[in-house]
């Protein structure tokens, strides 16, 4: 049976989502909650402390506990990765998301543990090695504000990354324009992307590091980068928060037979 905070985080919860409680809206005192016969002090506020871990509301002193605006992230496409933002600038993807989003971001939202790690099975497919391969795992964890957006964990040969920013662990990007600009000065600079996405239930510790709400999907991201020459100089697994994105593509409409034709 869930404690008592969890059952008012929930109802409370829904209640948001209905809109009974609208973006913008101020919740009901403690006190309040308290007098309704909701629980004890300690209680409600453990119920709110829960809301706002799960994003749904903000607390502040003197403006009580007030519903946040439910606008999600635009995840963009191949936007994303133009080579103006990363090999010109100093846009890297994430920060691409949130201009894009109209939202603000501090470069040290994104961190990261680097290790070298034994390949799963997955990564050793996609980089062409053996299960159990060397390669670098480069973790990050991405916040807005105090909220988790989503995870990133690019997986790298160590002949590609060995002495460069992406085997460094410190916050933020891997120095101006990120992985991406490390590649190109290395010699290894992107010309194409797979992307493969799908929804699935987060596992617990999923739950706890997403600070998910209950019953919330995530959307597992596997992306492979490619140089010009068909080598693969990342394989990266995201798991994505399910409601704190909403994915964009803009794309130009294949026409096969006509490239079939020009070529003829």
């Amino acid at each position: 049976m869930a404690p008592k905070w969890r059952e008012l985080a929930d109802e409370l919860a829904e209640q948001i989502r209905s809109g009974e409680y609208p973006p913008g809206a101020q919740l009901p005192q403690i006190r309040e909650l308290v007098d309704q016969g909701k629980g004890s002090k300690a209680t409600v506020h453990a119920a709110y402390k829960a809301l706002e871990a799960e994003g749904l509301v903000t607390s502040t002193r003197g403006h009580g506990t007030v519903v946040r605006q439910r606008v999600p992230l635009k995840r963009l496409g191949i936007a994303r990765y133009d080579k103006a933002k990363w090999r010109d600038g100093d846009e890297v993807a994430f920060i691409a998301d949130r201009v894009a989003s109209g939202r603000t971001y501090r470069r040290n939202e994104q961190t990261q543990t680097v290790s070298l790690v034994e390949a799963p099975a997955t990564v050793a497919a996609a980089h062409g090695l053996e299960t159990g391969a060397p390669v670098y795992a480069r973790a990050r964890l991405v916040k807005e504000g105090e909220q988790p957006t989503h995870t990133l964990t690019s997986y790298y040969r160590p002949e590609h990354v060995e002495g460069t920013r992406l085997v460094d662990p410190t916050p933020g990007p891997a120095g101006r324009g990120g992985g991406y600009r490390v590649l190109y000065d290395a010699g290894y600079e992107i010309d194409h992307m797979k992307e493969a996405l799908f929804a699935r239930t987060p596992t617990a510790d999923e739950v706890k590091l997403l600070q998910l709400p209950p019953g919330e999907p995530v959307v597992e991201l596997h992306r492979t980068t490619y140089t010009a020459a068909g080598t693969v100089v990342e394989f990266a697994i995201g798991i994505h928060a399910a409601s704190r994105f909403a994915w964009e593509y803009d794309f130009k409409v294949p026409d096969s037979a006509a490239d079939r034709d020009e070529t003829q």
